[in-house]
């Protein structure tokens, strides 16, 4: 791919304001999201109610995390690799464990401080045994035939939350389904309430719709500047879309064209301190060894399946930018900014971090590999979390909006994936069981639970993948 910004490359001050802000609103639906679900998880409502109120973690506190975890990773990477850090999806049952069998909400914040040091931990291992064994025997272990397909999955895997944004708003409603349960062993009717979007599916379809095709337009029909930023452009356009049909719902009273909650202005300061985890965690907070066992046994299987996606995350932006990160800082030192990232980005914002798809897409998409950019988006992020207007107007972007963004985004890491696959010939059948293997294994949606450990579908995918690599590697040894 030819990069109009390469990895050394610095902007103009002002544009690079302008393209880290535009990282910024790639990566923050997806770090602000963690928090948000662990806080409406049902077995941590049911040990901390008040989380429902507001008391919980923190998005700000989340952004502010991943800014710093994103300045450690590219200090251990010598500031070569152009990927933005965020939330961690992967760890979120590992932390609604840590809060679930918590004795208290500060004893849960310090649960998942320690998680994530068990985490970082594991990634430290790993990448000593990378430093001491070379990452040659990776290479061979997943070649382009397991890892092509495998970031083929990444991007497929999350298609349906893009698509499933698309219908969506900011303005919820409560929903009531009436449905048959028991009630002291006598069945009976029992009402299930849930807040759901209340806008139109079509408005904000409508909404989701002019997005992706500003994206586009200006992708492929913008000059100069312009062509560098369609996310901001083409989010901008379609929030202005969904604030003219929600003002035209306010107006005529109409329920269906209320996309945005402007309700979420009212009353917000102009500077606020995020709720940071650690000081919630040191509140004269009291945990015992049977805690601690079960917070490393929640975090650290989830941090060795996690490499496999850490791995796919780096060769799929080493076809991008044309460099091969694994070999040029090297994969112990991506693998230690991770690890020693995610222990401080949650130290203060209590989600471990990785390496963000959403953020390689961005740079496929505008061809900006500029590692300045990657790091003035952290202090960016760092600097906006404490700034009220700017973290409630980014979350107050519809889903229907980011959805539209989000199409573009894991379509082209899906085809970033598809492009490794052009390279394996598919006439060999080792190649073409390997591929399909993945392929199918991961569309399907495979993933296996053990106790409170989860091992996603990515990984599912990418474990067959080499073991049927493995096993057909017998036909080369035959061969000689």
């Amino acid at each position: 791919m030819n990069l109009i910004y390469g990895i050394k490359d610095k902007p103009k001050f002002g544009q690079m304001l302008v393209f880290a802000f535009q990282q910024i609103l790639a990566i923050l639906a997806a770090t602000i999201a963690v928090p948000a679900i662990i806080n409406s998880n049902s077995d941590v409502l049911a040990t901390f109610p008040e989380f429902a109120t507001g008391q919980g973690m923190s998005a700000a506190a989340a952004l502010f995390g991943a800014g710093v975890g994103t300045i450690i990773y590219q200090l251990f990477t010598k500031f070569k690799s152009p990927v933005f850090l965020g939330s961690s999806f992967a760890f979120i049952g590992s932390m609604c464990a840590a809060f679930a069998g918590a004795a208290s909400a500060q004893a849960g914040f310090a649960g998942i401080i320690l998680g994530a040091f068990f985490a970082g931990l594991a990634y430290v291992v790993i990448a000593l045994v990378i430093k001491l064994a070379g990452v040659q025997w990776i290479n061979k272990l997943m070649p382009a035939a397991v890892i092509g397909p495998t970031v083929t999955i990444i991007g497929l895997s999350l298609a349906g939350n893009a698509v499933g944004d698309l219908t969506k708003g900011k303005v919820l409603v409560e929903d009531v389904t009436r449905v048959v349960g028991k009630i002291d062993g006598v069945e009976a009717i029992v009402d299930h309430t849930d807040m759901v979007s209340g806008a139109s599916p079509y408005v904000c379809l409508i909404c989701g719709l002019i997005t992706l095709f500003s994206v586009i337009l200006i992708s492929v029909y913008g000059k100069k500047m312009a062509k560098l930023i369609p996310f901001i452009l083409g989010i901008l356009i379609g929030y202005i879309a969904a604030a003219i049909f929600t003002v035209i719902g306010i107006k005529t009273n109409n329920p269906d064209l209320l996309v945005i909650d402007f309700s979420a202005f009212k009353d917000m300061t102009l500077f606020a301190i995020p709720d940071f985890t650690f000081i919630q965690a040191f509140k004269g907070v009291k945990i015992d060894a049977t805690y601690i066992a079960t917070i490393a046994a929640a975090y650290i299987p989830v941090a060795f399946v996690v490499f496999a996606e850490h791995l796919a995350d780096h060769k799929n932006l080493s076809t991008i930018i044309g460099q091969d990160l694994t070999e040029d800082p090297g994969l112990h030192r991506t693998l230690l900014g991770d690890g020693v990232g995610s222990m401080f980005g949650a130290f203060f914002g209590g989600c471990p971090n990785t390496t963000y798809g959403e953020s390689v897409g961005c740079v496929a998409i505008t061809r900006n590999a500029s590692v300045i950019t990657i790091t003035t988006t952290a202090i960016m992020a760092m600097v906006i979390s404490f700034f009220s207007p700017f973290v409630t107007f980014l979350a107050s972007i519809p889903n229907c909006v980011m959805g539209g963004v989000c199409i573009t985004l894991y379509g082209f890491i899906a085809c970033s994936g598809l492009k490794m696959i052009q390279k394996v010939d598919l006439n060999e059948n080792r190649n073409l069981f390997v591929v399909a293997v993945i392929l199918i294994t991961g569309i399907g949606g495979l993933s296996i639970t053990f106790g409170k450990v989860t091992i996603t579908s990515i990984a599912c995918a990418l474990i067959l993948g080499i073991i049927a690599n493995l096993v057909l590697s017998g036909k080369d040894k035959a061969k000689k």
